[in-house]
């Protein structure tokens, strides 16, 4: 092969890994802007834990059924976190509960709490849907998850992965602003003042 052929296939290999690399740049900033509708908690668990029951991507029969019991417990701590909700009780601790139908469960250890403000509304499904759909995403696209699975879509399906998590953000985050989360349950920030159970009586 001739100089100038060999400096041509080079040319070509270089530009095939930056198009590889930006692509999945692109993909992982799409899936770091989908993890801050998430619970903090449960999405560093994942994280943390992905790589070790994938084996860094590669699966044996154990490792898959480790993977997908880890996806399906993240999945639902995902889905329940929209159902729960905190306060600061009299004793000037933060408390947490499950939204019933009637407010709070367990009973809120203030006197001055408003029970209403705590009721279960459609919002909540709409959040814990959304919410599994965007952890779906997620998860089903790490990388270890792609390899552990289905190692063909990786290199196959790039294009997928690249436009997906982006859509899939652009029509959660909508649907957030529509149906806004003001509650502060499992796994979320919460401020100092929110959920105060000495402002919440003066409302």
């Amino acid at each position: 092969m001739s100089e100038k052929g060999l400096i041509t296939s080079s040319s070509n290999t270089t530009s095939q890994k930056t198009r590889a690399s930006t692509m999945s740049g692109k993909t992982f900033s799409a899936l770091g802007n989908l993890v801050k509708l998430l619970p903090t908690g449960t999405v560093f668990l994942f994280q943390f834990l992905i790589p070790v029951v994938t084996n860094n991507g590669h699966c044996t029969t154990l490792n898959k059924y480790l993977t997908g019991a880890l996806l399906v417990v993240c999945a639902f701590n995902c889905a329940f976190a929209s159902f729960t909700d905190s306060y600061t009780g009299s004793d000037g601790e933060r408390h947490y509960g499950v939204v019933t139908a009637k407010g709070l469960w367990p009973s809120p250890a203030s006197d001055s709490l408003d029970l209403s403000v705590y009721k279960l509304r459609f919002g909540d499904f709409v959040h814990a849907f959304f919410s599994l759909v965007v952890f779906a995403v997620l998860g089903l696209l790490d990388t270890n998850s792609v390899r552990c699975f289905y190692p063909e879509f990786e290199s196959g399906e790039k294009l997928l992965m690249q436009v997906l998590p982006p859509v899939i953000g652009v029509v959660a985050s909508s649907v957030f602003v529509i149906f806004p989360n003001n509650r502060h349950g499992i796994g979320y920030p919460t401020t100092s003042d929110s959920n105060d159970t000495s402002q919440k009586s003066k409302t």
